[in-house]
Formats: C-alpha cells, structure tokens, sequence
C-alpha cells in the first residue's frame, strides 16, 4: 500500500516539479502541549497543472530524481 498524504503547494517555480508542505500537529510527550510540525516534499507535476496554495493529495511513487519520490494524484484550488 502506497502512503498519501494532502499539502498545500508553497513552491511552483521548477518545471514539472512542486513543492508541498504536508503540516501535522502531536503532543509533546512530557508536558502535552500541542506543537505543530511540517515537511516538504519534492512532488512531480507531470503536465503543471498546479499553482501556489493549492490544495493537492500526494501519492508516494518510484524515484523520479534525487529528490522526489511523490506525486500529485488531485488537486483542488
């Protein structure tokens, strides 16, 4: 079973490529305080679809290059 997860795209300056960050909250083990964490992914837009602060599901797929292994599944404005 392939992960996905949802994002929003902070990045759409490369071509075919997107940057999307995928943001979580937990709770710190000790204290309980809620903390907020993020990461970026490289993501592969295949016919630059996308545009900056879409909403896009992410699908992990083969190596594309150094850096991305996801891409985008949907995207939603």
């Amino acid at each position: 079973m392939r992960k996905t997860k949802t994002g929003i795209v902070i990045s759409n300056g490369m071509n075919k490529t997107r940057v999307v960050e995928v943001a979580w909250t937990t709770r710190h083990p000790l204290y309980q305080k809620v903390i907020r964490r993020r990461t970026k992914y490289y993501v592969h837009d295949e016919k630059n679809e996308t545009r900056l602060g879409d909403k896009v599901d992410i699908i992990e797929t083969r190596p594309i290059s150094k850096l991305k292994r996801w891409r985008i599944v949907r995207g939603s404005g």
